[in-house]
């Protein structure tokens, strides 16, 4: 008969501290990085060499990961309990819908664009 609760398990382990919102908040600033730098016809980029280009993608998917955590920890704190709306069942999605990810989305933005910046500006 095998014992059941001998199984044990990396609780200590990098992979185990990674929530699935910060997994999927460090995608979105990869793609969004990537975008920035591909779509963007200023010369400050279109004048930059591919390993400039390089760290400022990495250095914005950084910032980026950082201004989304940063924007999920402000909507937890500014989060409000009720809303109150006279506009209907739009309006009411809208508003659900910006406390669901606009914080975060704002400091995505924010961050990938700031990460950019300072390699290419």
């Amino acid at each position: 008969m095998e014992s059941q609760g001998n199984h044990k398990t990396a609780s200590n382990s990098p992979v185990s501290s990674l929530s699935p919102a910060m997994v999927g908040w460090g995608i979105a600033a990869i793609i969004v990085s990537f975008i920035v730098l591909t779509f963007n016809t200023s010369p400050m980029v279109l004048g930059a060499s591919f390993f400039a280009k390089l760290l400022a993608g990495v250095l914005g998917a950084l910032f980026g990961v950082v201004g989304a955590l940063l924007g999920d920890m402000l909507r937890r704190f500014v989060h409000p309990d009720m809303v109150f709306t006279s506009g209907g069942f739009f309006s009411l999605l809208g508003i659900k819908l910006f406390w669901l990810v606009g914080p975060q989305l704002i400091g995505l933005g924010i961050g990938v664009a700031l990460g950019c910046a300072l390699v290419l500006g």
